[in-house]
């Protein structure tokens, strides 16, 4: 059953959403801020079931529409559509499978789809947004202002209005293990005396061990997510991660994850044991060759969590018919996209170029 609900403002019904810049809650109606803890109140006091009769039968109607919607719902394996009813104005608003976290289109008002953030869906911790949309703007603005050939259509004002915040889902892995490393290795020495020249080589088997530990190995949890953009954005900053709660996602898009922890675990055991490698063999220093590498792994550990990753994101499809992005990490600003091309604009500046170019490759023959 999927239920849609607001974070309403007890000073005066409006809705709640998350200010990255104070990292507290604002009412935009009355002005109001409330910070986690009293958060916290508000929802456990929302949790107390109602007396209203009327409130009731709004629920059991409620509940009686989300059954017909799950009857409806297709039953061949493809994507679910999943309509909810915003608690604000009661229209019905249809979402994909994974969308934890919108906007209702006719109210505007932000919607948290609970049902699909319970449960085994429940993440473990989050990173809020601490870049407002004002600042995101004003970054990509200062960019686009340095990217000659773009696309003039990319950073137009109706673009520019479909910047958005998004949580994206991802597996965060902390790894620790025992390793050892051996390998063949020589050192060489030469000198002379007199006329002979002498070589010296010396063998030996070297051996490094240590017990490595890699915090914050992540991977992208949302197929639908472009692998590139999802986690182009990273590292994030992990001392800062919060225990979740539904309200960092008030005023921002969601997205639950669709992506198991069995289908990526092996993925990041393995880069974990790649970095482990790399190091053990930077640490062999001072041999003429190394050769016969040879690694062995004991024990190892993963600690894994489901962590809500925040991102502003604009898209933008071309004329070629190609989606081009922009993506900034919303806690670091990191940056990374693929852009669309003005090539009208790049062959007219390479044009001029060259003609400069020859203008005075025939200026400096004539002075010759």
């Amino acid at each position: 059953m999927t239920a849609a609900r607001n974070l309403k403002c007890p000073s005066c019904g409006g809705e709640l959403v998350f200010d990255p810049s104070t990292q507290q809650y604002a009412c935009p109606y009355c002005g109001s801020h409330f910070d986690q803890r009293q958060l916290d109140e508000i929802l456990k006091e929302e949790q107390q079931p109602s007396q209203d009769p009327e409130a009731a039968a709004f629920d059991e109607e409620n509940s009686f529409a989300d059954a017909r919607q799950q009857e409806e719902a297709p039953q061949d394996g493809g994507q679910e559509a999943v309509v909810y009813r915003c608690p604000s104005c009661g229209a019905e608003i249809l979402t994909d499978e994974t969308t934890a976290a919108t906007f209702c289109c006719f109210c505007h008002n932000p919607v948290i789809l609970e049902g699909r953030i319970s449960g085994k869906f429940l993440p473990d911790r989050v990173i809020p947004f601490t870049i407002s949309r004002q600042e995101a703007v004003e970054k990509f603005l200062a960019a686009m202002k340095k990217k000659w050939f773009v696309r003039k259509g990319f950073f137009q004002k109706d673009q520019i209005e479909k910047l958005t915040g998004v949580y994206l889902p991802c597996w965060d892995a902390d790894w620790e293990g025992d390793a050892a490393l051996t390998a063949d290795a020589t050192r060489v020495r030469v000198w002379r005396s007199g006329d002979t020249e002498f070589t010296e080589t010396r063998f030996y088997r070297v051996i490094r061990e240590g017990h490595l530990r890699f915090e914050g190995l992540t991977k992208n949890a949302l197929k639908k997510a472009d692998q590139e953009l999802a986690e182009g954005v990273h590292p994030y900053r992990q001392q800062e991660k919060k225990p979740f709660s539904m309200g960092y996602l008030s005023g921002f898009q969601a997205e639950r994850r669709d992506v198991e922890w069995e289908e990526v675990q092996p993925q990041m055991q393995s880069e974990a044991r790649t970095y482990t490698e790399r190091l053990l063999q930077e640490s062999i220093q001072g041999y003429a060759t190394v050769t016969g590498q040879r690694m062995q792994f004991g024990p190892e550990k993963m600690k894994r969590e489901y962590l809500m990753v925040p991102v502003w994101m604009v898209t933008y499809r071309g004329k070629d018919r190609k989606m081009y992005y922009y993506a900034m990490n919303g806690q670091t600003g990191e940056v990374c996209g693929r852009l669309p091309v003005d090539y009208k604009k790049l062959g007219l500046v390479s044009g001029l170029l060259a003609a400069a170019v020859f203008a005075l490759m025939l200026l400096g023959g004539y002075l010759l």
